[in-house]
């Protein structure tokens, strides 16, 4: 439960919904002008926490850094958009009532059903307001203490702020590559020229020159000559030997990204004699 004895430990802390959802960060604390009783927390949510969403503090609990509200994440980033300005309208807190389903639930500390007006304490501090209107914020214009960053009590000084983009780098895995070899079966078609024998039967005639040959032996004889043939045949014979040497490596590519967010920051206006001068 948050009231006025534990709000402070409700800044900065993590907001998650009922189911453990982290939904943002506790920027400011809205509370009852008549009793100083916690209502609302603006969250910052959305990339870089550039956005505030308002959240009732009924039924939420802080443990540590962590405050778990009972509203789950969707329906507290779909909140109305109000500017966390230092003041809720009466306007705005039914806005807020009726997006969260509460009506007239949240009342002040003595007027039952009388929905309160709210105002923000750095410190979660309740007013010293002496009298109100009908919406519960007071009128005689006396702020808590701490409503500026000055200090508890502010002076006549007063703090402007502003956001600035931090944008930094990571290292993250993107991908990752291996080498793998496997066999792989093609056909090869090669022409190998080959050399065989043939026969071939020659006859000449009887003359003077090769008489004695023809004549040398009986007249009438019965004879064989054998003749052998040859011829080359194709042998295949496969060997494996390296090729070549295939690795990976990487190296370091440098690219240029455009990164664009909204930043805000406060501006001073000075009301003079109904002249605005900023």
């Amino acid at each position: 439960m948050i009231d006025n004895t534990n709000v402070n430990s409700v800044f900065d802390a993590k907001v998650v919904d009922p189911n453990g959802e982290k939904v943002g960060t506790v920027k400011q604390v809205y509370v009852d002008n008549t009793d100083g009783r916690p209502l609302f927390a603006s969250v910052a949510t959305g990339l870089f926490g550039t956005s505030e969403s308002f959240v009732p503090l009924e039924g939420a609990d802080v443990t540590g850094d962590e405050l778990r509200v009972r509203y789950d994440k969707a329906t507290i980033k779909d909140a109305p958009r109000i500017d966390a300005d230092g003041e809720l309208a009466d306007d705005e807190q039914d806005r807020l009532f009726d997006h969260y389903g509460l009506g007239s639930g949240i009342t002040t500390g003595t007027d039952q059903g009388t929905r309160t007006g709210t105002d923000d304490f750095v410190a979660g501090a309740g007013s010293t307001t002496t009298s109100t209107d009908d919406s519960g914020i007071g009128t005689d214009g006396v702020r808590g203490a701490g409503h500026d960053v000055s200090g508890e009590d502010t002076d006549d000084a007063m703090t402007r702020s502003e956001q600035r983009l931090n944008v930094g780098t990571q290292n993250v895995q993107s991908g990752r590559a291996r080498l793998r070899k496997h066999i792989v079966t093609e056909q090869q078609n090669v022409t190998v020229p080959v050399q065989h024998e043939e026969l071939r039967v020659e006859s000449e005639p009887i003359t003077d020159a090769n008489v004695d040959a023809a004549t040398d032996g009986p007249e009438l004889s019965e004879e064989e000559h054998a003749v052998t043939l040859n011829e080359e045949r194709v042998v295949v014979d496969k060997e494996t030997v390296p090729v070549e040497r295939v690795r990976v490596g990487k190296e370091t590519v440098t690219d240029q990204e455009q990164v664009s967010e909204e930043v805000a920051h406060e501006e001073i206006d000075l009301d003079e004699d109904g002249r605005t001068r900023r």
